[in-house]
C-alpha cells in the first residue's frame, strides 16, 4: 500500500479538501486498493472537529464525498507514509523540522509543485492560501488549486506505485 496524507494548519481547510479529492482521483484510476489517502494538521487546535461547514458545502458541490476528523500530524508517521503533502510553504517548513531523519523529511513535496502552471521560485507563490478567515470564494479557489495540482500528484502517485509493486 502505497500511502499519502495532505497537511495544512488545522486540518480542517485545505487538507481535508486535497484529500476528498485526491481520493476521488484515486478511485477514478483504479488505484483505490493500492493507494491509501490521509489528512492532518501541524497543529491541534481542531482535533476531533470536523471539517470547515465551508469545505464540507464546497466539496459537495463538486460531487466529492468526505467524512473527515481533525488531527495532528505526528513525526511518528513518516514511518508509515510514502508522501507527504504540504499545502503551503509554511507547512512545508514546520514538516521538514519535524521530520526526525533526512529520508523522512525527503518525503514532504509541496502540492503546487504537481501543477506545472504553479509559479516556482517565488516565495509563498505556489501556496494554496488559507481560506479559513474569508468568504466562501476562497474555498472555491483551493478547490480550483487542488484539482489542478491533484492530475500531476496522480501521475507521481501511480509511476511511484508501479516501483512499489512487485
Amino acid at each position: 500500500m502505497y500511502r499519502v496524507c495532505f497537511v495544512c494548519t488545522g486540518n480542517i481547510c485545505r487538507s481535508p479538501m486535497a484529500e476528498s479529492v485526491f481520493r476521488a482521483r484515486v478511485v477514478e484510476a483504479g488505484l483505490d486498493g493500492l493507494v491509501e489517502v490521509d489528512s492532518a494538521g501541524t497543529g491541534s487546535w481542531h482535533e476531533g472537529d470536523g471539517a470547515d461547514p465551508r469545505t464540507v458545502a464546497v466539496l459537495e458541490a463538486a460531487g466529492y464525498e468526505q467524512d473527515h476528523r481533525a488531527r495532528q500530524f505526528r513525526a511518528s508517521w513518516f514511518d508509515r507514509l510514502d508522501l507527504v503533502v504540504a499545502l503551503d510553504a509554511g507547512h512545508l517548513r514546520a514538516l521538514h523540522a519535524l521530520a526526525p531523519t533526512p529520508q523522512a523529511a525527503a518525503k514532504v513535496r509541496l502540492l503546487r509543485s504537481y501543477d506545472p502552471p504553479a509559479p516556482a521560485g517565488v516565495p509563498d507563490a505556489a501556496d494554496v492560501p488559507d481560506p479559513y478567515y474569508g468568504p466562501v470564494e476562497g474555498f472555491e479557489e483551493c478547490l480550483a488549486l487542488v484539482e489542478a495540482a491533484s492530475t500531476g500528484l496522480l501521475a507521481a502517485v501511480r509511476t511511484a506505485v508501479k516501483e512499489h509493486t512487485p
